[in-house]
Parts: structure tokens; C-alpha cells; sequence
């Protein structure tokens, strides 16, 4: 057989060269099998990998997912809470602001009705200071500072006593003219009362500073003590006439206090001589007491006057029966 195709010094022909056709193509035939076995386990592999990776995809959709409704659930669960705190705030805010209101506004209405007290308390405080100076012209004037204590006395007299049981300005049998007579029930007598301020002396020892000084002043204060003592128990203590006590009215607590503290002496023998020293306070309670003992002899007298009627209502009583008596017996 003739050679077909020469190459390189070898000589093909048909046969061969169909054969080496055959061969090559059966080798491409064996190598597009092979790759398409290849392509099929690679496309097993890679359909196997494609499910794997959609089961975890489906998965992770599926988590992705039950996360998205916890974390819209966690959302929802932490936007009511925090409508919640902010209403819970918002009430305890409001609340506050509201008690606050009502705190600052009664806070205010006291410091208004303070202010005012403070206003009315400083007029009082400047009327009182005027009054204050009024009394301290007063007092510095002997003569005012006597009608001053004289006239402290009959008020008080007057708002205890009735008026038929006192006498102002009584003029005595001895001719001397007290300030006052209290009428006692029955022949007891009147209580002669007169008025005294020691103001010089006792402002002398209430001011007195030096032991020196302080002595000085006690003794000036114990010797016009006495004197108006003396002079009472001497013009005013009448036998028959006035009660065996009279009362000397001091119109000073201080001074009152100042002689049972620390002049006992003077207080013992104003009793001695029958003269009893009361202050405002006690004067009140000596007269409380006189206006019992007027109300008691009242009393008495009125009951022995009602015995009395109700003797004149017996004795007519026994002529009714006697009569009564009398015109039976004549009728029968």
C-alpha cells in the first residue's frame, strides 16, 4: 500500500492513518467521557455543597429570622418598659411638681400671714414703746406716780367689789382722808387701803452696782418702806371706827418681790404694827376673798329674814286652823 501522508521520515498510510484517527479520537472521546465523569462528580460535589450551603442558608435564614422576632420582641418588651418608666417619671414628676407648688404656695401664704404677725407686732412694739415713755413721764413725776398707783387700785377695787362696799377718798373721823375704805359686813369695821410707790429708792438699789452703793440704796429703800408703814398704821387704824388691818398697795410686782426676797424684816413688822403690804396680784385675791365674806353675811341675813317670814307664816297658819276649828265646832 502506498503511503498516504509522509512526516518527519515516516511514511503513513490510509490505515494507519484512519487507525491514528481512531486512537486519537477514541483518546478524545476517553478524555471527554473522563471530563464529563469529572464534571458530573464535580457537579454532584458542587449540587451537594449548593443544598449544604442552602440547608445553612435556610438555617441561618431561619435563626436570622427567630433572632429578628426575639430581638423585635426584646424591642417591643423594652418600649413598653421604657413608656412605662416614662409614664411612672412622668406621674412622679408631675406629682412632684405639684407638691412642690402646694409646699412653696402654703410656704408663702406662712411667710405673707409671718410678715404680717411681724408688721402687727412692730406697731404693737411702737405703741408700746410710746406707752412705755408715757409711763415713764409718769413715773417720774411723784405726784403723777401716786394718782397713777391710786387709781390702779380703785379699778381694781371697783371690777371686784360692789359699789355699796367701798368708799373713795374717805375722810376719817381722826380727819384724815384715805385713799380707799372697804365696808365690811356687820360692825367689823372699814378696811382702810392706801396707795404707795417707793419708786426713788428702789430704782436707787435696782440700779446700784458697788457693795458700797448697793447698801446705801438698801437702806434709803427700807427707811421709806417703814415710813409709809408707820404713817398708815398711825392715820389710818381707828378703834371702833376701821377693821384692826389696814393695806398698804404697792402698784409694783418688782417692788413687792423685792421686799419678800430680800427685806423679809420690813414685811414682819408691817404685821406687827397691822399693816399688810399686797401687790396688784395679792390685792386681787384679798378682794376675792372680802366678796366672799359679803356674799356669805348676805346670805346669812337673808336667811335669818326668811326664818323670821317663815315664823309669821306659821304663827298665820295656826290662827287659820284655830278659826277653822272654831267654825266646825259652831256648825255642829
Amino acid at each position: 500500500m502506498d503511503p498516504v501522508i509522509s512526516y518527519s521520515g515516516l511514511e503513513l498510510s490510509l490505515v494507519e492513518l484512519i487507525l491514528a484517527f481512531a486512537v486519537l479520537l477514541l483518546g478524545v472521546l476517553f478524555g471527554i467521557a473522563l471530563t464529563r465523569h469529572s464534571a458530573r462528580r464535580a457537579q454532584g460535589k458542587m449540587t451537594e455543597m449548593l443544598n449544604l450551603m442552602s440547608d445553612r442558608q435556610n438555617e441561618l435564614q431561619g435563626r436570622l429570622s427567630q433572632f429578628t422576632e426575639a430581638a423585635e420582641r426584646r424591642e417591643e418588651k423594652l418600649r413598653t418598659n421604657l413608656d412605662t418608666r416614662l409614664d411612672q417619671v412622668s406621674h412622679k414628676v408631675g406629682q412632684s411638681l405639684s407638691e412642690t407648688q402646694e409646699r412653696s404656695a402654703k410656704n408663702l401664704k406662712d411667710l405673707h400671714e409671718r410678715l404680717a404677725l411681724i408688721d402687727r407686732a412692730q406697731k404693737n412694739i411702737e405703741t408700746l414703746a410710746g406707752e412705755v415713755s408715757s409711763l415713764q413721764a409718769v413715773l417720774s413725776n411723784k405726784q403723777a406716780r401716786g394718782a397713777f398707783g391710786e387709781k390702779q387700785m380703785q379699778d381694781l377695787i371697783a371690777n371686784f367689789l360692789p359699789p355699796n362696799a367701798y368708799s373713795f377718798q374717805a375722810v376719817l373721823s381722826n380727819k384724815t382722808r384715805v385713799d380707799a375704805l372697804i365696808h365690811l359686813p356687820g360692825d367689823q369695821g372699814d378696811v382702810p387701803v392706801d396707795a404707795k410707790f417707793p419708786m426713788e429708792s428702789w430704782k436707787r438699789l435696782s440700779e446700784s452696782t458697788g457693795k458700797a452703793e448697793q447698801r446705801v440704796a438698801a437702806m434709803d429703800f427700807r427707811r421709806d418702806v417703814s415710813i409709809h408703814v408707820k404713817a398708815i398704821a398711825d392715820k389710818y387704824l381707828i378703834f371702833g371706827e376701821t377693821y384692826d388691818v389696814a393695806l398698804m398697795f404697792l402698784p409694783s410686782e418688782a417692788i413687792y418681790a423685792e421686799l419678800h426676797t430680800h427685806f423679809a424684816d420690813i414685811v414682819d413688822k408691817s404685821f406687827k404694827q397691822r399693816v399688810m403690804i399686797v401687790s396688784p396680784t395679792t390685792f386681787m385675791a384679798t378682794l376675792h376673798t372680802m366678796r366672799a365674806v359679803m356674799k356669805d353675811a348676805k346670805m346669812r341675813e337673808q336667811a335669818h329674814i326668811l326664818q323670821k317670814e317663815i315664823g309669821i307664816l306659821a304663827e298665820d297658819v295656826r290662827r287659820l286652823s284655830e278659826r277653822t276649828n272654831k267654825l266646825q265646832t259652831h256648825f255642829n
